[in-house]
């Protein structure tokens, strides 16, 4: 069928005309919709370049190229090792690359007369790095923590890299493998209440807020800070901070930067001098200094218009890095641009501390991080380079069955296109951030290597469509990567997953995520341990869902209705919905003979006791699956979450911390639990 000239540049745009929806039936994507993502998007536009201006090989592919074109084409490759080859190619002939090229990235120039064309060779494996312990069939299990509710005798109100230091040594001492962390990103220090990891203000750069102070040895002797760190006002403040039952950001970043600021002051006369300072700032280049800039703006800014946030309300002058405005800042402010790359410098050499003691543990994959699907739209990120992130459209879902207007994450997408231009360093650049320091990474939302639904800002979420991203050049990368800093990969393939996506992503070397809650037959009967795949990790719940307890007592479901997520008629299904979901998960346990025989067997007759948690736990276990993440909230029994999906203002979302301290969770019940978990992972 022949397209008109609309769908055809929608098509070719790499933006799907129609997808099937909720319901399993097609439906097309409206002319309005079409036009407003074409709008947005960098589509290549003129003549196209003999080549592409990057081309990816993967594993066992022919690594030739057809320069488009007539004549004769000269060609030099330039190795990532530093060796030089050339040759000539007439154009419609397969140029064939030099035999045993190495893996890695390789700069081709072709030339023809006084032109010339520049395309970078990825050669890239055909798999994402495995540790050996996984490869041979050994059964690891690790913690999956969201960082800042952890509770400690010495932390100032939010879990902090110190803390995380003696979890490894817990979870290690237990047994454990892993600690698997939320995404630990960049957010607002001058505005900490916008505290969603998932909604950052940069992938490549880390929270401050997770700077253990105590550690810092220009604080415990600086005069100055002692002083202040003694003061009746300070130490009220902080106890205050650290007994609230949800983290006061507010609280904890006065106090911090407060703290730091002092500790800087000691530091700065030695910054110039000091040798790994100086190298992280050469290193991280004009996206650091740009980073620590809009931290400082943003800071400045902040104390006359707390209101405003990001730099979408800030004056005209001052919505781009680049402008004069900034860049006059930028001259007469360079102790405090000096001072915010200081802070991340600060936290990164932290959490690679955190790395090496996991290392000196003898875990088998130490830190594992989690890296979110985007940026938010007034974010440093967007702020630095317009043109990669689309600010005229936002990511999200299309309706489904909960949610039949869609969700809008508000996070705008990055263009494929953009990064095909740049040879993929943007991915490259995130990955290399995130895989640094740590034996495993999380990709949340996974399915946005393969298409993301972009929405038309200001429009509703189904108002979107599709927008096709090159899975297998980005996988192929993500596989070369995770080989270069032996960083195994975990894909979050909840939710709709596309078919086409599900082999390459085994094929890929990528773990799946196997969820408790969501692991059921057709009939209603939950999967068996030996039913789960080897290549996943699986866990009771997620961040987004309730916890163990929360869920046997129906306390989301109270939660949500409570909060008007629920229509009466919906909320009264789900908890039918729920009654059997008990009774079958129930029933296997008792298959599996996790419970004791004397158990009862009637889920509507039992609370939540520790014996059904250990049962739980025995149960997961045992499952198939290489990796097992656990959550300290069931371990506790905790039934409150902490985050619950559709709410802003409703819920203190990403507050919550754990009721008990760290020093007082590994000496009450859970080194039992974790010992009956460790002899269900041998048995595999």
């Amino acid at each position: 069928m022949t397209l008109n000239k609309l769908d055809q540049a929608t098509q070719d745009a790499g933006i799907s005309l129609r997808f099937i929806n909720a319901h399993g039936e097609p439906e097309t994507i409206s002319d309005e919709t079409k036009r407003a993502l074409l709008a947005v998007m960098e589509t290549p536009t003129g003549k196209a370049p003999p080549l592409p201006p990057v081309q990816v090989f993967a594993a066992r592919s022919k690594r030739q190229l057809t320069p488009q074109g007539s004549g004769t084409f000269s060609w030099q490759l330039q190795t990532e090792q530093g060796k030089s080859f050339s040759g000539e190619v007439q154009g419609g002939e397969p140029l064939t690359l030099p035999p045993r090229l190495s893996q890695g990235y390789h700069q081709l120039t072709l030339r023809k007369g006084r032109q010339q064309w520049q395309t970078r060779i990825i050669i890239a494996p055909r798999r994402c790095f495995i540790p050996a312990s996984v490869e041979q069939g050994e059964k690891l299990w690790g913690a999956l923590v969201q960082l800042y509710t952890l509770r400690s005798d010495d932390n100032w109100g939010i879990g902090d890299f110190g803390d995380l230091a003696q979890m490894l040594e817990n979870v290690a001492n237990n047994g454990g493998d892993f600690v698997g962390l939320n995404p630990l990103h960049a957010l607002y220090p001058a505005q900490p209440e916008h505290a969603s990891p998932y909604s950052p203000t940069s992938r490549r750069w880390l929270n401050v807020l997770y700077i253990d102070v105590n550690r810092l040895e220009d604080f415990q002797r600086s005069e100055a800070a002692q002083r202040w760190w003694q003061r009746a006002k300070t130490r009220k403040a902080l106890d205050q901070a650290r007994a609230a039952e949800f983290v006061d950001y507010s609280a904890v970043a006065k106090l911090k930067l407060a703290a730091l600021r002092f500790t800087w002051q000691r530091f700065q006369p030695r910054a110039a001098e000091d040798a790994g300072f100086q190298q992280f700032i050469v290193e991280g280049g004009d996206h650091l200094r740009y980073q620590a800039a809009f931290d400082g703006i943003l800071a400045e800014r902040s104390q006359q218009h707390p209101d405003e946030w990001g730099w979408t309300n800030w004056p005209e002058g001052w919505r781009n890095a680049l402008l004069p405005e900034v860049q006059q800042w930028c001259a007469e402010h360079e102790e405090e641009i000096q001072f915010w790359s200081w802070l991340q410098w600060v936290a990164q050499e932290q959490f690679a501390t955190c790395c090496q003691i996991s290392q000196q543990l003898g875990m088998e994959v130490g830190l594992y991080r989690d890296l979110a699907v985007g940026v938010a739209q007034g974010s440093a990120e967007t702020w630095q380079d317009p043109e990669l992130y689309k600010l005229g459209a936002s990511v999200g879902a299309p309706p489904d069955r909960l949610g039949p207007q869609g969700q809008n994450w508000c996070l705008p997408p990055l263009d494929p296109h953009v990064m095909r231009a740049r040879g993929y360093q943007p991915f490259i650049d995130l990955l290399r951030a995130n895989m640094r320091d740590c034996g495993a990474l999380r990709i949340d939302h996974v399915m946005a290597l393969l298409r993301l639904w972009w929405i038309p800002y200001g429009e509703s979420a189904d108002k979107g469509a599709y927008v096709a991203y090159p899975v297998e050049d980005l996988l192929a990368i993500l596989a070369l990567e995770s080989q270069r800093h032996r960083c195994m990969v975990i894909g979050e393939d909840l939710g709709t997953v596309p078919k086409e996506i599900v082999s390459l992503l085994r094929k890929s070397g990528i773990f799946s995520w196997k969820v408790l809650f969501f692991e059921q037959h057709g009939d209603g009967r939950y999967r068996q341990p030996h039913e789960y795949p080897v290549q996943s990790i699986a866990s009771a719940s997620t961040h987004d869902l309730p916890t163990l307890a929360g869920f046997w007592r129906y306390e989301d479901l109270f939660l949500g209705h409570k909060l008007g997520l629920y229509r009466e008629s919906v909320y009264m299904s789900l908890l039918r919905q729920r009654d059997k979901q008990k009774q079958a998960l129930l029933d296997a346990l008792h298959q599996m003979n996790t419970l004791p025989a004397r158990h009862g067997t009637v889920a509507s007759r039992l609370s939540f006791t520790p014996m059904l948690n250990r049962g739980f736990h025995r149960y997961l276990a045992r499952t198939n699956s290489a990796l097992l993440g656990l959550q300290p909230e069931d371990w506790l029994a905790m039934t409150s979450p902490v985050n619950v999906p559709g709410t802003v203002d409703e819920y203190p979302n990403w507050r919550r911390k754990l009721s008990v301290t760290i020093e007082k969770m590994f000496r009450g019940n859970v080194p039992g639990l974790l010992n009956a978990v460790n002899t269900g992972r041998r048995k595999r």
